[in-house]
């Protein structure tokens, strides 16, 4: 099957990061991958069999988008098109209108319920990464045909390392976004200097400026280090005590995902998606609570006690990949 992702840039979230590992595995499925995307540091990793197309899709700018959709159009070679996130949507609901090739997207975060999202009423199918997500996006897409529309969690992959034991070093993987939450982590741990701790940092984003200050401000800068983007975090993993995931709100993450796949304890916000896959929800930390943090993360430094959050309620990655290519046959027979 010839198949087209769209993808706004390819930097290091996990929307990327997954877009990444679907890639590799239906390549190795003898798929033809053409990936369309602005770029970024993830391309090193893509593998060789790939056709890359750099346009500017990340761009809110509807003439942008025509121009991309046009771009494409000269190709247009591909059994169908597969968009991630709401820019490359509507590139391509412009595309499927002028080539006739069907398009579907996979919806990876409850997005807001407005005109942005608009395409997804048009599309030929709609993946949900999660149930909640789904809950959230459900009423919107209401007047699409229900066999268009499909949960398919994001499933965990076997890693690299396994967790090697307790320890007090912190960890953080994640794009440096006020989503992610990590000030809250950082205040929570300027409030447990008696204890002996340290944090790692790994990722980039447009609030790591922001977030160095607040470590220098809170007096925790010595035991705080940002390692900026790596695409070693499972190894990281493995090494440290307790992964920190203070997110304010997600799809389904990839990050806790592999978390748990490495054998990482977690302490982690109570939000939806986690509260799936948690046997006791009630022990999930309110988001955006700082006392709460602190005391979680008391909690695990005296205990090892983290968050319920278990392995068993996932897929399988090949799982996943699995049933888009059964959806994706289901869409071109309809």
């Amino acid at each position: 099957m010839k198949i087209l992702h769209i993808v706004p840039e390819f930097e290091e979230g996990g929307v990327e990061r997954y877009v990444l590992s679907l890639i590799h595995e239906q390549v190795k499925r003898n798929h033809e991958i053409t990936l369309a995307t602005a770029g970024g540091k993830l391309e090193k990793f893509l593998p060789e069999k790939i056709t890359l197309v750099k346009l500017p899709v990340h761009k809110k700018n509807l003439f942008t988008g025509i121009y991309c959709a046009l771009k494409l159009f000269r190709v247009r070679n591909w059994d169908i098109i597969h968009a991630h996130s709401r820019v490359p949507a509507w590139i391509a609901w412009l595309l499927s209108s002028i080539s006739g090739i069907k398009w579907l997207m996979t919806a990876h975060a409850p997005y807001s319920l407005n005109f942005g999202i608009l395409p997804l009423r048009h599309a030929d199918g709609i993946i949900f990464c999660s149930d909640s997500v789904e809950k959230h996006l459900r009423n919107y897409l209401r007047d699409n045909k229900p066999e268009t529309l499909i949960t398919i969690p994001n499933g965990f992959q076997e890693p690299e390392f396994a967790w090697q034991g307790a320890s007090h070093k912190l960890l953080f993987v994640g794009y440096l976004s006020k989503r992610k939450g990590l000030d809250i982590a950082l205040n929570a741990l300027g409030n447990l200097l008696d204890y002996d701790w340290t944090l790692d940092i790994l990722g980039d984003g447009s609030e790591r400026n922001n977030l160095e200050s607040l470590v220098k401000n809170l007096g925790i800068n010595s035991r705080v280090k940002f390692f900026g983007f790596r695409d070693d975090a499972a190894k990281f993993m493995s090494k440290s005590g307790c992964l920190l995931f203070p997110s304010y709100q997600e799809g389904l993450p990839l990050t806790v995902n592999e978390a748990l796949s490495v054998g990482i304890p977690v302490l982690a916000s109570n939000i939806e998606p986690l509260r799936a896959i948690s046997g006791s929800p009630e022990k999930l930390i309110p988001v955006g609570d700082v006392k709460a943090w602190e005391n979680a993360i008391r909690n695990f430094l005296e205990t090892g006690n983290a968050s319920p959050l278990s392995l068993q309620k996932l897929i399988s990655f090949d799982e996943t990949v699995n049933r888009i290519e059964e959806f994706y046959a289901r869409i071109l027979l309809s």
